[in-house]
This record gives structure tokens, C-alpha cells and sequence, in this order.
């Protein structure tokens, strides 16, 4: 597996995930009174058990969370890649 990084910008994560067809999600089990659950960035088709959500409640999320996003912009061999997970922040 090629390095990857770990941030917490948001245009960084935005970025990202636009230049691979990502978009905010949240999965569905997990919304409380109307807020974003475990937060997913969807790549299509569509799963149903996620819900789409706006850029805005999906960084509020993140960052009440206290998450960072782990990713790799390449793979190994020089390909695009999509690997992420979401992760705690460094104390």
C-alpha cells in the first residue's frame, strides 16, 4: 500500500472526495432526531442504508466527533484510490 495521510481540513477532505465521485453520507441505523449518524463518504451506486447529507452537517459531525480522515491519494502502483477511514484526533 502506497503512504497515506491523515487531516482534519475540510477542503482537503472535500477535494478528495470530489475527485473520486465521493459524497457526504451518513448511515441511516445510526441518525439521532434528525442528525447525521457514523459518517460515510459514498462513491455510488447509491447504498440504501445511507442517507445523503450536505457538506455543512457532515463537517458539524466531524468535527463534534473530534475526527480526523485518514486517506491515500495513490495507490501502490500510481492509480487513484479511494481508501479512507474515519479516525480519532491525536490528543
Amino acid at each position: 500500500m502506497s503512504d497515506s495521510e491523515t487531516t482534519t481540513d475540510h477542503d482537503t477532505i472535500r477535494k478528495w472526495a470530489d475527485a473520486r465521485g465521493g459524497r457526504p453520507a451518513t448511515v441511516k441505523a445510526t441518525e439521532e432526531d434528525g442528525h447525521a449518524g457514523i459518517l460515510r463518504i459514498d462513491f455510488g451506486p447509491k447504498e440504501a442504508a445511507l442517507d445523503p447529507i450536505d457538506w455543512d452537517e457532515f463537517f458539524r459531525k466531524f468535527d463534534e466527533s473530534e475526527l480526523a480522515f485518514l486517506y491515500q491519494d495513490r495507490t501502490k502502483d500510481g492509480k487513484i484510490s479511494r481508501f479512507h477511514k474515519f479516525v480519532r484526533r491525536a490528543a
